[in-house]
């Protein structure tokens, strides 16, 4: 088995375990699978649940996928050789509480030859309302597995998650951030490739631990349509950002991804309020507070 086929096959196995723990932090939804093949080359499992307990609807999706790289993404790449080889898991999931944040995490591995080849990836949050401890500890989460590798991932990610989750049209972040990265490589680091494949397989494993303490800590708490509305809102503001800037979307959509696959980013219902103005020292209000890059959540 080569060192590609060894990434896939980890893959496989991490979107397994996390179904099985959403399943379990649901408590009453389940999955279904649906196999596709990719003209060009490869394939996946997409994998929705959809009107649980808790989880309104998500997506586990695992791809492997190769062929020939179009021609605006090998310039934009900057590369000569156009046969590709991709796989990775990408998770999105809307609850249905709003006091249950939005997440997203993504793991993934890139190779175009020996030499031209890397992994990217990252977990972010996007809170419908903010609440600093819930924050602190996704970041101090997040933290934990970066300092495993090196002390420099984490405050080089977070930054890179803040510049990349941020709707420029509205001027604010999407959510609290978290880590991303991408085309990390033995270039600038002491860290090798196994490094590099042992760190995204941990990232992909704090996924459920995360996840269900935040479930856990907010999903009985009750709520009105004041706050459902507020859900909708800020759902709204995560579609805007999938559709007009996320990199994933833009690559699934110019290689012939699977379209349903792709757009399962977006939730099941959305609104947009015209010129909304949230109520002075209103929880709306607090949440807009801190939707702006740079916030030290460790410390707060």
């Amino acid at each position: 088995m080569d060192f590609k086929e060894k990434v896939a096959e980890s893959y496989k196995l991490i979107q397994d375990e996390i179904c099985r723990g959403l399943e379990e932090a649901d408590g009453s939804a389940k999955f279904q699978e649906e196999l596709w093949d990719r003209e060009g080359g490869g394939g996946g499992r997409t994998r929705i649940i959809q009107d649980g307990s808790v989880l309104e609807r998500g997506g586990v999706n695992f791809s492997a996928v190769h062929g020939t790289l179009p021609e605006p993404i090998k310039k934009s790449f900057g590369v000569q050789d156009d046969q590709f080889f991709a796989t990775g898991v990408s998770i999105v999931i809307h609850p249905k509480s709003p006091w249950v944040p939005i997440i997203h995490m993504n793991i993934r591995y890139f190779e175009l030859n020996e030499q031209t080849r890397w992994f990217g990836g990252g977990i972010d949050l996007t809170p419908h309302y903010i609440n600093t401890a819930d924050a602190q500890f996704f970041h101090r989460s997040l933290k934990d597995v970066c300092d495993r590798f090196s002390a420099d991932f984490y405050p080089e990610f977070k930054t890179w998650a803040d510049n990349y989750f941020f709707i420029k049209h509205r001027n604010e972040t999407r959510g609290i951030g978290g880590v991303f990265y991408d085309r990390l490589n033995p270039a600038k680091t002491s860290l090798d490739y196994e490094d590099f494949f042992s760190f995204s397989e941990e990232l992909g494993r704090s996924f459920v631990p995360i996840y269900r303490e935040l479930i856990e800590r907010n999903k009985n708490r009750p709520f009105g349509e004041k706050e459902k509305q507020w859900q909708l809102m800020r759902r709204g503001r995560y579609v805007e950002f999938n559709l007009v800037y996320d990199a994933g979307t833009k690559f699934g959509l110019e290689t012939n991804g699977r379209i349903e696959s792709i757009l399962m980013s977006l939730p099941p219902y959305a609104n947009w309020t015209y010129n909304y103005k949230a109520e002075p020292g209103s929880d709306e209000e607090k949440t807009l507070r801190f939707l702006k890059k740079g916030v030290d959540w460790i410390s707060l």
